[in-house]
């Protein structure tokens, strides 16, 4: 079944390891990409801003490095902003790349900078990464879990949805996630986080914030990362479905969606990379569930939320 996946790390990988799209090092390459009939792949520039000198100047250099490796393969790959363009790389045979940011720093609190990301392609932007910075605050070891969006961080996603970018809440704090659901007048998404009913990580969402981001029309993506998922150093299948399960009965299918982590987690996964979704596929079939729901579950209703987003 063919897929999308809201957060993969690939982008970043292939510039600091210097690898490229084809690289069997690579969990996301494009081989994999084409086997596992993955429909649109989300491409996050993953910053680590307290170990540069300048998150803006390097997301252009991982952005140039990134769009290098597209064109090279343009054949069978090509950034899309909506899902218009989707639809036309799907008939075309080639896989969408939509870009995201991970670390709203990049853009300094710079409304202009926004704008400029918006143009160079960027559709969806964590806004933080683990450490505080101009926009908000980080949920890394519940820290400053009561601690939410700052004024400009207020002003920057006002202007988000006034582009066409989505939120994500993924390592946003608990408090600054309740800023998104009272703020926000559109769908917003965690784009890898799991349930912390099931998993006790402060990455996760709670019961009550699940139904939030489902009555708000959000979706948040199954991360696969085994710190996230359970106890097990691989990360399993089973412990997916587990997750699966709990997010659907708080709050429904419609806020189900896929958020891989891949290239960006280091353990084991019983699915091991991107040409492999299916095995999930097969497993939520056989735990009863319907064709329609993992449908939503793989990419209707990401497909759903970017419609009611992106221009």
């Amino acid at each position: 079944m063919k897929f999308i996946d809201l957060h993969c790390d690939t982008a970043s990988r292939i510039f600091y390891e210097k690898l490229n799209l084809n690289h069997k090092k690579c969990k996301v390459n494009i081989e994999n990409l084409k086997r596992g009939e993955n429909l649109g792949q989300v491409f996050a520039f993953f910053i680590e801003k307290e170990s540069i000198e300048d998150p803006y100047d390097e997301f252009i250099k991982l952005y140039n490095s990134f769009t290098q490796e597209i064109s090279k393969n343009k054949r069978e790959i090509e950034i899309v902003r909506n899902t218009a363009e989707l639809k036309n790389a799907e008939k075309s045979g080639k896989i969408g790349a939509f870009l995201s940011i991970e670390e709203g720093e990049v853009i300094k609190g710079d409304i202009q900078k926004l704008r400029t990301v918006y143009d160079m392609g960027i559709r969806i932007i964590t806004i933080t990464w683990n450490y505080q910075n101009s926009l908000g605050y980080p949920n890394a070891g519940y820290t400053y879990r009561n601690k939410g969006l700052t004024r400009k961080g207020v002003e920057v996603i006002e202007e988000c949805e006034t582009l066409g970018i989505i939120p994500d809440a993924s390592h946003l704090s608990d408090a600054g996630f309740y800023d998104l659901i009272r703020i926000c007048k559109k769908p917003f998404i965690a784009s890898h986080s799991n349930a912390r009913a099931i998993t006790e990580h402060p990455r996760n969402l709670d019961d009550n914030m699940i139904k939030l981001l489902a009555e708000k029309g959000g979706v948040m993506g199954i991360n696969f990362c085994s710190d996230f998922l359970g106890n097990e150093s691989v990360s399993l299948i089973e412990e997916m479905i587990c997750h699966i399960k709990h997010i659907r009965n708080i709050g429904g299918i419609d806020v189900l969606a896929l958020g891989s982590d891949f290239d960006g987690i280091h353990n084991e996964v019983e699915i091991e990379n991107a040409s492999e979704f299916n095995k999930l596929y097969l497993a939520l079939k056989q735990n009863h569930f319907k064709e329609s729901e993992i449908e939503k579950i793989f990419y209707k209703n990401v497909l759903r939320v970017f419609e009611e987003n992106f221009k």
